[in-house]
């Protein structure tokens, strides 16, 4: 499964348009972030991204999740959303 890093400056339309496409290929996807303003932005990725599949006749279905991850040698929690088609 393909994994998207997002961040608080991260650009929505752009991560919805990653996010759709990976979910066209391979079915689903992760999408990771850390921290208040990667969350929102990972969110409304989400949300657009939904918008972008509609028309093809495709939804997509989202699971969050904690993660831990490392950064910069330091362990921080972050949230995953599993992105798959619904069905």
């Amino acid at each position: 499964m393909r994994i998207l890093k997002v961040s608080a400056s991260s650009v929505p339309n752009s991560v919805a348009g990653a996010i759709s496409n990976v979910v066209k290929e391979e079915s689903e996807a992760e999408v990771q972030a850390v921290g208040a303003g990667a969350i929102n932005q990972a969110v409304k990725a989400i949300a657009i991204a939904r918008g972008y599949l509609t028309p093809s006749g495709i939804d997509i279905c989202c699971q969050p999740a904690f993660t831990t991850l490392e950064i910069d040698g330091q362990e921080r929690t972050g949230i995953r959303f599993i992105c798959r088609l619904y069905k």
